[in-house]
């Protein structure tokens, strides 16, 4: 590339590991990040998206252009920190117009340790993504534009990726906790609950608003870390089990996660319902495989297809593995497929109240098509 010296200088990058190279300008923090690169097609709630667990160890490219134009606010976040390393977008971020907004979208990444890259051709770093797989990448932000690439490129090429990482221990919470904060309403917006079916949720990296909608459906939840056992999850006495969506390699965390759901389920006949990595590893104490996606899936358009009503549902999703269909057991059926590629979506066990979806149903961002999930595992606890 040209140096170009002032207004015009270049004051981020993104190094891929086959040593291409992206030049755009800088937002948020500065520094570097290396990460695998992912895309994701929802047309809006980034602040959600960034702040996902999921997507601890990525890098976000947003193929929708205006990014930041509603700024950021203290509610959308899903999580205390952002799970996501960093942010690609097509256009600059504008000034917040919205008014819910506290405070802009560089800021709020700024002050969240997070950086930032806008005038790349997203278009293209997309297309390579998807011919190519979830590449490792170095993003840096440098004001003054010095960038040493060939240092970057070392670091791309170090990372050792996410198939084998337990990133559930990074993101879980660190103790015990109950929650009962429902889903925002209008006018009064985040209303507690006293009360309701009891229901541990096993915390791989939850979103709040997947907590809110238990709330909402009528649960008295009881959040565990990632590394709860069997003991820790049957002293509660519940009445169903959760287990959340989180980052990483399913198999790697399901070396303790698996034997704990498998001591549940001999010990108590219960409902079990999963999300995404929960959804994940409840496959594989069921006895299926795991696989690592070429790309994953990352947006909030997903066509899902029930297979017991043929009704198709829009979902919101953010997974890089998949529960490999050809491995389910007998007596573990598929309830829902993708209609981009195929991939399993669902899974539930023929005679017990246990089941799992790859989606996101609480949305956050996306549609609410799936809601009714959160009233089914409810149901199931009240037939008990």
């Amino acid at each position: 590339m040209t140096e170009r010296k002032g207004a015009d200088r270049p004051t981020a990058c993104i190094v891929l590991a086959d040593g291409e190279v992206f030049y755009g300008r800088g937002f948020g923090a500065t520094g570097t990040a290396v990460a695998e690169l992912c895309f994701n097609t929802a047309m809006t709630g980034y602040q959600e998206i960034m702040t996902d667990p999921s997507y601890a160890g990525q890098v976000v490219t947003f193929t929708f252009p205006h990014i930041g134009n509603v700024g950021a606010n203290p509610d959308d976040d899903e999580a205390p920190e952002p799970g996501a390393a960093g942010m690609i977008v097509k256009w600059d971020p504008t000034e917040a117009s919205n008014w819910r907004a506290a405070e802009t979208l560089s800021a709020w990444l700024a002050r969240r340790g997070r950086i930032g890259v806008g005038g790349i051709d997203t278009r293209r770093l997309t297309r390579a993504i998807r011919l190519q797989g979830a590449p490792h990448a170095t993003i840096a932000h440098d004001a003054s534009g010095d960038f040493d690439i060939d240092a970057l490129l070392v670091r791309a090429r170090a990372f050792p990726g996410l198939e084998g990482a337990d990133l559930a221990r990074d993101v879980t919470c660190a103790q015990t906790y109950r929650w009962n904060e429902m889903r925002w309403a209008w006018p009064e917006g985040f209303v507690r609950r006293e009360g309701g079916r009891r229901v541990v949720a096993i915390d791989y990296g939850a979103k709040r608003n997947i907590l809110r909608s238990l709330a909402s459906a009528g649960c008295d939840v009881t959040v565990l870390p990632a590394t709860a056992t069997a003991e820790d999850v049957l002293a509660h006495e519940p009445e169903g089990l959760f287990l959340s969506n989180g980052p990483g390699d399913p198999a790697a965390t399901g070396a303790y996660a698996v034997p704990m759901i498998r001591g549940v389920m001999e010990a108590r006949d219960i409902p079990v319902f999963g999300i995404c990595l929960g959804h994940q590893i409840l496959g594989l104490a069921l006895g299926a495989r795991t696989v690592k996606m070429n790309h994953g899936h990352h947006g909030a358009n997903h066509p899902v297809k029930e297979l017991s009503t043929g009704r198709v549902q829009i979902t919101s999703m953010n997974h890089g593995f998949t529960v490999d269909s050809q491995t389910l057991p007998k007596g573990v059926v598929e309830t829902h497929v993708s209609l981009f590629d195929g991939s399993n979506c669902g899974i539930a066990m023929a005679d017990r109240p246990i089941f799992s979806v790859q989606y996101h149903p609480e949305a956050s961002p996306g549609p609410q098509d799936s809601f009714y999930l959160f009233d089914r595992f409810v149901g199931a606890m009240e037939r008990r």
